[in-house]
């Protein structure tokens, strides 16, 4: 495949190693590799290349068929074309000092804006499951399901909801996916036999859009939230997991609280952008952990 040359992608923000790292491979997207200090990910039909310049300005290539829609699809997907830094000055970091010291770990750190449909699949499958252990499952639902990438060489996309449903179940288990198969399968029969039902989700109340969700085989608070924050860009959804939970009973004293008290509260306190906070909180709690 041929790569088009590299390009700056404009944006006001610097990025550092670690916070792209923690950006691509943190828990938000889970289709992006890292190869000498260069990113290749894959997110719906698109497919790129990242690595950062000496100033810390992003770069991207794309395959050539491709041409520029490669890089204004990258500006979407990370946010370049959103004035991100005076978003996140709004939440309350004056009289926060644990989301002060977060976002001072995390300059740039933001939201990507997946599609929907990839991003309900891909967090039905992360239950119980580590990083690495949903990358595996994303690459052998896509090599085993999903269409090629245009002129991709053997890349291909997540397979779509239609093709989950005509799916053998034995066949979506042997993807390393286990008893999530049933919650795909289950999923996928519901969207399938209602065509535009999920595009509908963003433009509901949040509330609404949430129950909505959790209507779905499968699809708990936690994933509801992940797929409301990360695929339909409500950033006021704050997904609770171990380690937010952890953050919030030693930070902010919410101890033996439940997770649905816990998501309450931080919508609460954080605010309209209660999920931008909570991915400071969760990128701070992993990166004390590993050192």
């Amino acid at each position: 495949m041929k790569w088009t040359p590299w390009r700056t992608l404009p944006s006001t923000t610097r990025f550092s190693a670690p916070v792209l790292r923690e950006l691509l491979d943190g828990g938000q997207a889970f289709r992006w590799y890292e190869t000498g200090g260069v990113w290749q990910g894959a997110w719906g039909t698109d497919l790129a290349r990242l690595r950062l310049s000496a100033e810390g300005m992003l770069e991207w290539s794309g395959p050539q068929t491709a041409g520029k829609r490669t890089g204004e699809a990258l500006r979407h997907y990370l946010a370049l074309d959103a004035d991100w830094d005076h978003a996140m000055d709004t939440l309350p970091w004056r009289s926060d000092p644990v989301l002060a010291a977060a976002m001072k770990q995390w300059p740039g750190l933001r939201i990507l804006r997946q599609p929907l449909a990839e991003t309900l699949m891909v967090f039905l499958c992360s239950s119980t499951k580590q990083i690495v252990q949903i990358k595996q499952i994303c690459a052998d639902l896509a090599d085993t399901f999903g269409e090629p990438l245009t002129d991709a060489d053997g890349h291909r996309q997540l397979p779509t909801w239609e093709a989950i449903h005509a799916a053998d179940e034995d066949r979506l288990r042997a993807c390393r996916l286990g008893y999530r198969a049933r919650y795909l399968k289950g999923t996928a029969a519901i969207l399938t036999a209602r065509p535009g039902w999920l595009d509908t989700i963003p433009a509901l109340p949040y509330a609404q859009a949430k129950a909505e969700l959790m209507a779905l085989p499968g699809v708990g608070a936690k994933i509801a939230d992940c797929v409301l924050l990360f695929g339909a860009g409500m950033l006021e959804a704050f997904p609770v997991d171990t380690w937010i939970l952890k953050v919030m009973a030693q930070h902010y004293r919410l101890h033996g609280w439940k997770p649905d008290h816990v998501a309450t509260f931080g919508r609460t306190h954080f605010g309209a952008l209660a999920g931008a906070a909570q991915q400071f909180l969760f990128s701070d709690a992993r990166l004390r952990r590993d050192s």
